[in-house]
């Protein structure tokens, strides 16, 4: 899969992942803006990433570029929305938990 494909995706599940959780936590249709800065955040760090090439998510990255009251918020979007995600995007979330699964043998197997 070639770089831009892999960035756009990862960009799609930050955006489902955020939009869920706004929508359940937040109760609007659309983004509040919290989550909205949240999201542009997490496309600008995705856009600029060096590392694509080599990693599958952001959570298997060596360098962790977000500044920590963004790394706060996105971690916790990511522990309401994760479990959640089978039920309103299941083809995206088994695809996220195959590629994880995937990088973690790789990692294991790199010196």
């Amino acid at each position: 899969m070639d770089t831009q494909t892999k960035r756009e995706r990862e960009k799609q599940l930050v955006c489902q992942m955020i939009a869920l959780y706004c929508r359940k936590n937040h109760g609007g249709k659309t983004l509040c803006p919290d989550c909205a800065a949240l999201n542009a955040y997490a496309r600008n760090r995705s856009d600029k990433c060096p590392f694509m090439e080599t990693k599958t998510f952001c959570s298997n990255c060596r360098v962790h570029c977000y500044k920590s009251e963004m790394q706060a918020k996105i971690r916790g979007v990511m522990c309401f929305s994760g479990p959640r995600m089978i039920f309103y995007h299941p083809i995206v979330a088994i695809r996220h938990a195959i590629e994880t699964q995937k990088e973690k043998i790789r990692l294991e197997k790199e010196p």
